[in-house]
């Protein structure tokens, strides 16, 4: 059984990254996956869970299921309000501030430009967070698919490498920020131009390759269409913009306040955006007040793509809980000798199995004593987690988002943009081992 629960989770796997082939969307096999995973865990439990009685080990199934379901809703409850914020904001047709200022039409000036702004934003909010808010910026930016991938999968590398050198930029820095491996000053002077370099040098290979002009999004409407559409005048327009990044800004600082989890402050500025919409519009006619609420914003939010991320994180837990992710980093522990080689390869790992499980095991691994506060361990394991992601477009939690958002064939980003992440990758390791 406990061989069983890995195929299963390799054919789910493979059902998801050949969705275009087999013509069964991503969601459904993610969701079968990581049940059947965890009705294999059930049946295996004599064996898995010897030491336990069958009632002692039924019920701790269920605990520890009800644990994962937690802190899976937390990553859940996080993406659905900052998703819900992101498309409020573009209904009031807030990101045209940024949009109208960026007047670049060179692809290769562009791409540069926008991952760089990634880059920042995501130490400053969070890869997720910075992710689906420049997955906005492009769709209103770039009409040719192509070309609106090609700039979504750097946008993902852009994400996840300005993540990985702050400590509330990633889910996995967060851990072991709160975990004391790591102190916030630390993380972000020896992480940073490693960071750096991982963004830099796929853009620098995209150099040589990308040329032409970007066509930009035209969104024509007619004037039965145009005199149904309800204008937003400028200042409801520029308000919602401010308070809604303000809202996504406030999350870290809500966080390090209350020491609640983000997810509460991305549903307190949520709310706070509400009830300003809400008295915004109090004075207009139903089918406008209407078109512009979060009830009707709701409708818009791509339900799959969360179904999607429930579904593969219920998996990698399932692998966790039966102890499957604890033999791999045991396995490369006793294989390799060398901290770099270990962080190298849980960084390769997590863009197959996601990074917070792996980063969940090394710390359970490895106390204080032998590997202290801020020790080069820790620091290579935030950089390699928070990036290797990128090497796979399921590998991380921007990407998921992305490949959701603008529906990226897994296949097209394996061919397109994998290796660029590799060489990003492996280019801020090398800096990291020089510069220590």
């Amino acid at each position: 059984m406990y061989l069983t629960i890995v195929i299963i989770f390799a054919i789910g796997y493979l059902a998801i990254a050949l969705e275009h082939q087999i013509k069964i969307n991503k969601t459904a096999s993610a969701l079968l996956t990581g049940v059947v995973c965890w009705v294999l865990l059930v049946f295996g439990r004599d064996t898995m869970f010897s030491n336990l009685a069958e009632t002692e080990s039924l019920h701790f199934i269920s605990e520890v299921l009800l644990e994962h379901v937690g802190e899976i809703s937390e990553i859940l409850f996080f993406l659905l309000g900052a998703m819900t914020i992101v498309e409020l904001i573009d209904a009031h047709e807030g990101f045209s501030i940024i949009t109208d200022r960026i007047t670049i039409t060179n692809k290769l000036k562009l791409i540069w430009v926008l991952c760089f702004l990634t880059f920042f934003l995501s130490a400053a909010l969070d890869n997720l967070t910075t992710a689906i808010v420049m997955s906005a910026l492009l769709k209103k930016m770039i009409k040719d698919k192509n070309d609106l991938w090609l700039f979504a999968g750097m946008i993902i590398i852009a994400a996840n490498a300005g993540g990985a050198w702050s400590p509330i930029g990633d889910v996995t820095t967060i851990m072991l920020w709160i975990g004391g491996q790591v102190t916030a000053s630390n993380i972000i002077i020896q992480v940073l131009l490693p960071s750096l370099v991982c963004l830099t040098v796929p853009l620098l290979v995209l150099s040589f390759s990308l040329k032409g002009h970007i066509q930009p999004q035209v969104v024509e409407i007619s004037n039965q269409k145009a005199d149904a559409k309800h204008h937003v005048s400028k200042f409801d327009q520029t308000l919602v913009f401010c308070v809604g990044i303000g809202a996504l800004l406030f999350v870290p600082i809500f966080k390090s306040v209350t020491h609640l989890p983000p997810f509460m402050g991305i549903l307190f500025g949520l709310g706070v955006m509400w009830i300003l919409t809400e008295i915004l519009h109090r004075k207009k006619d139903d089918e406008q007040k209407h078109s512009l609420s979060i009830i009707s914003i709701l409708q818009r939010i791509d339900t799959p793509s969360i179904l999607f991320f429930l579904g593969i994180l219920l998996a990698v837990a399932a692998l966790q809980s039966g102890g499957h992710l604890l033999q791999l980093a045991t396995a490369l522990d006793s294989s390799f000798d060398s901290i770099y080689v270990v962080n190298t390869l849980i960084g390769g790992l997590s863009a197959v199995i996601d990074n917070v499980p792996m980063v969940a095991g090394a710390m359970g691994m490895y106390s204080l004593e032998t590997y202290p506060v801020d020790h080069a361990f820790w620091e290579l394991l935030a950089y390699c987690a928070g990036t290797g992601g990128s090497i796979l477009i399921i590998g991380s939690a921007a990407g998921v988002a992305i490949m959701g958002i603008f529906k990226i064939d897994f296949i097209w980003y394996l061919k397109k943009i994998s290796l660029l992440a590799i060489l990003g990758y492996l280019a801020g390791i090398g800096v990291y081992i020089l510069l220590n």
